[in-house]
């Protein structure tokens, strides 16, 4: 049986890259998705691409650092499919250098993407959720909510470090209701995101080199992980951190 069978998912950032991945995932494995993004034209064609090969998608834009953005996509799927099982809090931004570089309003505009959008996505989701009886939170934090690093801004650390501890948090809060919360750190993945580095070879080389298994991350790595943490096989499981990185933060 589809191990997602019957269930109702909200990927966010889902319009490319990991998200429109772990969308794809999750509809082949059985549940009904809405992917929000501010990306509409992307996200459409990856609505198509889901229904096309036999899912059930729906696209709805979604700013993750709108409240009332995250209430029209919630609403959206509990209109659409009855209810909502899955959360899965994929959108994000990045920014490299040092933190001299960063300005203050770089510092807030990844804090409210990647911080605040977790917040205001869980927030929205969970009364659903225990009118479901239960749930799943996913939330992508990074292998930079855990260790620091001299390539991305410190502003990005601290946003994925606050995903990691606001996970837990959740998941302490919520357990008695069934409602699970976890955080997955990918490390160096090839998603657009990663643009800069993908369209250096030196980048390329010097990311590849701190990695023990000697590759790069593709967007199904990680969604197979997303999966996991969506199904049943992961009841027992709240509060952790699953980090998909080949071996990067084990050094």
């Amino acid at each position: 049986m589809p191990r997602v069978e019957g269930k109702v998912a909200l990927v966010s950032g889902g319009a490319r890259g990991m998200g429109a991945a772990e969308a794809r995932m999750l509809a082949l494995e059985g549940a009904k998705v809405v992917i929000g993004d501010i990306l509409e034209d992307e996200g459409r064609r990856t609505e198509a691409e889901i229904n096309e090969a036999g899912g059930e998608c729906v696209f709805v834009r979604l700013d993750v650092t709108s409240a009332a953005d995250w209430q029209n996509a919630v609403a959206l799927a509990v209109s659409r499919f009855g209810k909502l099982d899955i959360l899965v809090n994929n959108a994000g931004i990045v920014a490299r250098g040092v933190l001299e570089d960063s300005s203050e309003e770089e510092w807030d505009r990844i804090m409210a993407v990647n911080g605040k959008g977790v917040f205001l996505g869980t927030q929205a989701a969970i009364p659903e959720m225990r009118r479901a009886g239960g749930g799943s939170i996913i939330n992508t934090s990074s292998i930079s909510g855990m260790v620091g690093q001299d390539y991305v801004q410190a502003a990005y650390n601290a946003s994925k470090g606050a995903v990691r501890i606001f996970t837990k948090a959740t998941a302490i809060q919520y357990a008695s209701e069934g409602i699970r919360a976890n955080s997955v750190h990918p490390g160096a993945v090839d998603t657009p995101m990663a643009g800069a580095r993908l369209s250096d070879p030196e980048l390329q080389r010097q990311s590849e080199e701190r990695i023990p298994l000697g590759r790069t991350g593709k967007p199904e790595d990680i969604a197979y992980g997303v999966l996991y943490l969506a199904s049943d096989e992961s009841s027992f499981v709240t509060g952790s951190e699953l980090v998909i990185d080949g071996g990067t933060t084990a050094q």
